[in-house]
């Protein structure tokens, strides 16, 4: 489920589709919201951690306690944008995750995020795993 972590923070490269925009033709403003979520699973994924199996063996799952957003500058139809993902802190069952949007060197949209872990059947908050907590730690700024 978990391996070492070997290298930096994440950058995930998202295209806007069609999908992705208002009628104003930029990225509507939720939307980065699932750009962000994408982003810290694959972040997640590439740490070696499996949220699958994690929810099955350990009945442990990731929820989003507390999102703010800055929004700087639109993205638009078509734009490539890459979504930069850190971890700046952890609490006894909290995860507390830095995220860029950024088209080329233009920032987008800036993100504080904080995951808390809970338990997969009754959703009340769990303390992180020992061993996810190590590979966690190792991952902060």
């Amino acid at each position: 489920m978990i391996s070492a972590f070997t290298h930096p923070p994440g950058v995930l490269s998202i295209r806007v589709y069609y999908e992705d925009t208002d009628t104003g033709g930029v990225v509507y403003y939720a939307n980065y919201l699932k750009f962000f979520e994408r982003a810290r699973t694959e972040w997640l994924r590439a740490l070696g951690v499996d949220q699958r199996e994690l929810a099955t063996r350990e009945h442990l799952m990731f929820v989003v306690r507390h999102a703010d957003l800055a929004y700087r500058q639109p993205a638009r139809l078509d734009d490539r944008i890459d979504v930069h993902t850190s971890v700046d802190g952890l609490g006894a069952s909290t995860i507390q995750f830095h995220q860029q949007a950024r088209r080329n060197e233009t920032l987008l949209v800036t993100a504080e995020i904080q995951i808390c872990t809970v338990h997969a059947v009754t959703f009340k908050p769990t303390r992180l795993s020992p061993s996810l907590r190590d590979l966690l730690q190792k991952a902060l700024h």
